[in-house]
């Protein structure tokens, strides 16, 4: 009878320690799911790595992918996953992998250029942006799945040997710009995974910014077959509720965006999927989409099941701004007014967090609509409020104004203050204009698509934050040119589908938007093509661009000589027709706002880590976040970086984070902002960490990708733990 009892338990002894190592989906103690869980909280219940012992974290494995593009243009954002001892992650180049997650070793490596015969000769085709991937596997715990995106392409690939399932979609994969309902010829690529419900596979895609764009709604999938269960339409359909808020009847068959790019929260008892979107294309003109533009810019609570519309809240009316909502919710227990409520908290690109009843969409705190200046370019109709919560605090400034222009020397504050009296500079909410306007917080944020970590049990949340204003400046969209040659057939061509980003002189601004300006001695023709054709990183694909465009546009590009069969497409109408013919006013290219040296014109910290109480709406600490050593040693207080990628808070009292421009990985205090502890990085790692136990043992792990904001490629992921 003793052995028998003793042996009942070992077996549940074994039992909680299985369950430890190898937690749900929706527990803390694994990283099974994008951002650590369903509720999207970047959070670990893993206690090894504490306060004490985090200054001995040493590197445990590196692996590296040896695929990273040497021109330095490729990047890796991923958020790996690890599930039963194995970490599955993608490289630069989009290749799927499966690790041991104790040791780092490979155990199979998926490349998708094995797939694709016609691209596998292109070197540039797969350096694309891959967030994350999705596990899923059946009740028994068999037909184990990774679903993970390649450009247009969702793969389903077998978890244990890293093979396509090929009775899965059109064998193997799903194609993203299919299920749309209408033809679609412009950008669709799988960027921050989907979420899995039961055996749905729900996901959203990242399109194009133009007014051409492929429109932008929520898709749910079964996870056996790939067939097509339910669509949510983010541009209402007739009939559907929202449909009567555009005055445009017609809107939903012609207009685009208005995607869920930064990932999704699910609440998985209530069957409840939280979607956040981005605004209806193009992003700083709207006379073609007049009203409050539903259901962009909005957070959205769909029955998972079905895709039916629960409740939905509009963070900005009619945007004109480019203010997506860049990450996924969080989801928290508070208590409230006496009361304890379910929230869901959503961060902005403007430095906000709106926080609703997650049942019913209710604030948890007011909210206002406040009026905004509505003196805006001819067509366009601004909405005439937009929405401001009272609390939380936000995590970024709210305002630049000249007296916060750099002062890191007499000589910079002098030359960045005539740099920033050259554009007006009013609220944050003030159209676009051809006399232009500083954005503050940037198009990058404020928060971005790393999103933000919750702490469950103290209900704080912490955010990666970049203070760095950028110029809106309009200008009218250049007229076709009187050049009746293939290089000015082209140069009309560029000023319909490049001079957003690349400017009306070519010139680009910095990295994230390089110069074209003798771009011929950098590629050849082949590549450039190419680059056009595939996209490159976060440049989209213009492969709706026909050939004869697309040959004009490289001769323009490349100053190549005419042929004598150029002759028939100069005879043609020199621009293919569609709704960006008839845009009378575009944006003169993304401008950070810098100085000569390439450091933000504002006055420091850069960037920041924050905590916010999202109990009392409090901002409880704000700490700089990245380095530039050599304006240390200057005597200049630490600056702070520009940010790409988001925490993790553990319950062992720490927060992780990378996400700088200095190459290095560091530890907080999750109490008092602290910073306990730093690491450097073989490249930046612009991503967010993970972490998860094995045998007892606490790892930490961060993609090492760089590329981003003038950093040096890698094709790294580094792990620590304790000795």
């Amino acid at each position: 009878m003793k052995n028998l009892q003793l042996l009942l338990l070992c077996v549940i002894a074994s039992v909680i320690i299985s369950c430890k190592r190898h937690s749900s989906g929706n527990g803390y103690a694994g990283w099974r799911t994008y951002a650590g869980s369903k509720d999207g909280n970047r959070y670990s219940s893993n206690d090894e790595i504490t306060l004490q012992n985090v200054n001995r974290l040493k590197v445990a494995w590196t692996y590296t992918s040896n695929d990273k593009d040497s021109a330095n243009r490729s990047q890796n954002q991923c958020n790996p996953i690890m599930v039963d001892g194995i970490l599955y992650g993608t490289s630069p180049k989009l290749k799927l992998f499966a690790l041991n997650a104790a040791t780092g070793e490979q155990k199979w490596l998926f490349d998708p250029a094995s797939q694709d015969t016609s691209k596998k000769n292109d070197p540039m085709a797969y350096y694309k942006v891959c967030r994350g991937v999705v596990y899923w596997e059946g009740k028994n715990g068999d037909n184990k799945r990774i679903f993970y995106s390649v450009g247009q392409k969702t793969y389903a690939i077998d978890a244990g040997n890293g093979q396509p399932i090929m009775n899965f979609g059109k064998g193997g994969y799903l194609d993203l710009t299919e299920d749309l309902g209408r033809k679609v010829k412009s950008y669709v690529s799988g960027t921050t995974p989907g979420i899995i419900y039961k055996d749905l596979l729900i996901i959203g895609a990242r399109v194009d910014e133009s007014e051409d764009a492929a429109p932008g709604h929520i898709r749910a999938y079964d996870v056996l077959t790939g067939k097509l269960r339910w669509i949510f339409h983010t541009i209402p359909h007739p009939g559907e509720f929202g449909f009567n808020t555009w005055p445009d009847s017609t809107a939903w068959k012609k207009l685009g965006s208005a995607n869920n790019w930064g990932g999704m929260a699910l609440d998985e008892k209530r069957g409840i999927v939280y979607v956040p979107t981005g605004s209806v294309g193009g992003d700083f003109y709207g006379a073609h989409r007049k009203g409050p533009n539903l259901f962009a810019n909005c957070l959205i609570a769909l029955d998972a099941a079905t895709g039916k519309y629960i409740w939905h809240y509009q963070v900005i009316h009619h945007d004109m701004w480019d203010r997506d909502l860049p990450a996924n919710p969080n989801l928290v227990t508070i208590k409230h007014n006496g009361k304890t409520i379910d929230a869901v908290a959503q961060i902005t690109k403007h430095g906000f967090i709106f926080m609703f009843d997650r049942t019913n969409g209710q604030p948890i705190f007011p909210i206002e609509e406040k009026p905004v200046p509505t003196n805006a370019l001819p067509g366009e109709q601004p909405w005439p409020t937009q929405p401001i919560p009272s609390l939380p605090q936000p995590f970024a400034r709210q305002h630049f104004g000249p007296e916060d222009v750099t002062n890191i020397s007499p000589e910079v504050h002098k030359a960045m203050l005539t740099k920033y009296n050259k554009v007006k500079y009013n609220t944050m909410f003030t159209p676009p204009s051809k006399d232009g306007d500083w954005i503050f917080p940037g198009f990058d944020g404020g928060g971005e698509w790393g999103g933000a970590a919750v702490d469950p049990e103290t209900k704080i949340m912490y955010i990666s934050n970049t203070d760095m204003p950028w110029a809106q400046v309009m200008i009218d969209v250049p007229k076709n040119t009187d050049d009746h040659t293939l290089a000015g057939m082209g140069h009309t061509i560029y000023n319909k589908y490049c001079i957003s980003c690349h400017g009306p002189e070519l010139k680009g601004n910095g990295t994230a938007y390089p110069s074209l300006v003798n771009i011929g001695k950098k590629y050849n023709e082949q590549q450039v093509s190419q680059i056009v054709a595939n996209g490159r990183n976060m440049m989209p694909s213009f492969k709706q661009i026909t050939m004869d465009d697309k040959r004009a546009l490289l001769a323009f590009l490349l100053k190549l000589p005419e042929k004598a069969s150029d002759a028939k497409i100069i005879s043609k109408e020199p621009v293919s027709k569609n709704k960006l013919n008839d845009i009378p006013y575009t944006m003169n290219g993304y401008k950070r706002f810098l100085d000569t040296d390439g450091y933000p014109g504002i006055k420091p910290p850069w960037g920041t880590l924050d905590a916010v109480d999202l109990t009392s709406g409090k901002l409880l600490w704000k700490v700089p976040l990245g380095e530039y050593p050599e304006l240390t040693k200057k005597g200049i207080p630490i600056t702070g970086t520009e940010l790409y990628g988001g925490p993790l808070v553990t319950k062992g009292g720490l927060v992780f984070v990378a996400a700088t421009k200095d190459e290095m990985i560091r530890a907080f205090d999750k109490k008092t902002g602290k910073q306990v502890w730093a690491a450097k990085l073989p490249a930046a790692g612009y991503a967010t960490p993970a972490t998860y136990s094995i045998d007892g043992k606490q790892y930490v792990v961060i993609a090492c990708g760089g590329g981003k904001i003038g950093s040096k490629s890698g094709d790294s992921y580094v792990c620590f733990a304790l000795p």
